[in-house]
């Protein structure tokens, strides 16, 4: 249990590398099977995940606490006829890995915690069918046997685009070539470019034709490359936002072109009246306006800043509306019931649909017991909403909620002021 009494956040903060970025650097690394290095990471949960799937197929990676570096080797074989890659409660690690195991031509056991194989794997089963490869799926665990062969795929662009990417990962590593087909539209495009840009600084080209075709040369080379990680936008969004409720705090790590998605906080921050700066190349602040009002906000391309979206909403003027959001039912928790749960205890005027929230702003809400669903993005998010209330909140569960991306959180969030227990 972690509770909060309100009080002013201020200061500057270093905000964590992006875990979109590391995962695909960590993984692009152990796949160029050479030395490099991969610099600015934090051994959050996911990266651990990530680290321990690229040992379990033989990688050599070692992560240094002092330089926050992991330094790679040429890779051994891995001893596991079947190797088990314990993912813990990643979804990014699952589903990039899937593939990769496939095509490293490793039958693999895939072990996961939470709710994590609760998550939909749909996707790759249909190719699984259409390839050969058998997939035995229990409570907890997923056992893959065969190989993945090039060709043609059709992907349903809905679900999530780290079915993509894991594709993206694999198949320039087969013999032949291979073409990916969306089906629909595909979602949260902002981090098939992340997967774009980090493929193409370890030597793998990969043409897209509008994010409906995707087309990969294969027995292509991972090329052995030192890598720096940048700050990560959906961890600063946190502390924009309590920019915006009234703290004065300077982010910073953060890069001004950034290809991130979820660097849109910062236009949504401004839609809705807030002031939003560079002071610096790689610092951002966000500041209140007493014409802060209600907006309407597309989760679709967007999912991992509605929680704290919702907190920043719930003290606008006026009504807003959060829409195309039903994705969220499908993350760590259903972030949808979630934010309505929490914030309507703390006296929000919040309505949950099936696949949107309707939120009129207040002033203050008020201070009570919550629960984070053990999820980390709930818990950073009711924590800023603490900026805000009268009387302390206590949120269960958050200080383990957080380890799975941001350790340090609530550290952070004491020297800017923050009165935690």
């Amino acid at each position: 249990m972690v509770t909060i009494t309100p009080s002013p956040l201020l200061g500057t903060v270093k905000i964590p590398p992006s875990k979109s970025f590391a995962h695909r650097a960590i993984i692009s690394a152990f796949l160029s099977n050479s030395p490099c290095t991969v610099s600015n990471i934090e051994l959050s949960k996911d990266i651990e995940a990530t680290l321990s799937c690229v040992k379990a197929l033989g990688g050599n990676a070692e992560f240094d606490n002092n330089t926050k570096t992991v330094s790679f080797k040429k890779a051994d074989k891995s001893s596991a006829k079947t190797p088990v890659l314990d993912c813990g409660e990643s979804g990014s690690t699952l589903r990039f890995f899937i593939p990769i195991a496939l095509a490293l031509g490793s039958s693999a056991s895939f072990k996961g915690h939470g709710k994590l194989m609760e998550r939909p794997l749909e996707p790759y089963f249909e190719i699984f069918e259409k390839k050969g490869i058998n997939y035995h799926k229990t409570e907890n665990i997923l056992t893959l046997s065969g190989k993945l062969t090039s060709g043609e795929f059709s992907l349903d662009g809905s679900v999530s685009s780290q079915f993509l990417t894991g594709l993206l990962f694999a198949l320039p590593l087969l013999d032949g070539d291979s073409i990916i087909k969306i089906d629909g539209n595909l979602s949260s495009k902002g981090y098939v470019d992340i997967t774009l840009d980090v493929l193409k600084n370890f030597g793998i080209e990969i043409e897209n034709f509008s994010y409906k075709t995707f087309t990969v040369k294969g027995n292509q080379k991972y090329t052995a490359t030192n890598y720096t990680v940048e700050g990560d936008f959906s961890q600063a969004a946190f502390f924009l936002v309590a920019g915006a409720l009234g703290c004065d705090i300077s982010c910073q790590g953060l890069k001004k072109d950034s290809l991130q998605g979820d660097k849109k906080i910062t236009e949504i921050l401004k839609k809705a009246g807030a002031k939003v700066t560079w002071i610096d190349n790689d610092t951002l602040k966000a500041s209140s306006s007493a014409l802060m009002h209600g907006i309407t906000v597309d989760a679709d391309e967007i999912p991992d800043l509605i929680p704290i979206i919702s907190v920043l909403l719930s003290f606008c003027k006026g009504k807003s509306r959060i829409e195309n959001a039903a994705r969220l039912r499908l993350k760590e928790s259903d972030r949808l019931a979630a934010m309505a749960s929490e914030l309507s205890k703390m006296d929000a005027a919040i309505t949950e649909g099936d696949d949107f929230l309707e939120i009129s702003g207040k002033q203050t809400l008020r201070g009570c017991d919550l629960s984070s669903w053990n999820d980390h993005r709930i818990a950073m998010a009711l924590s800023i909403a603490a900026c805000r209330t009268e009387g302390d909140i206590s949120i269960d569960g958050a200080k383990k909620a957080i380890t799975k991306s941001y350790p340090a959180f609530f550290d952070d969030y004491v020297k800017l002021g923050g009165n935690v227990k």
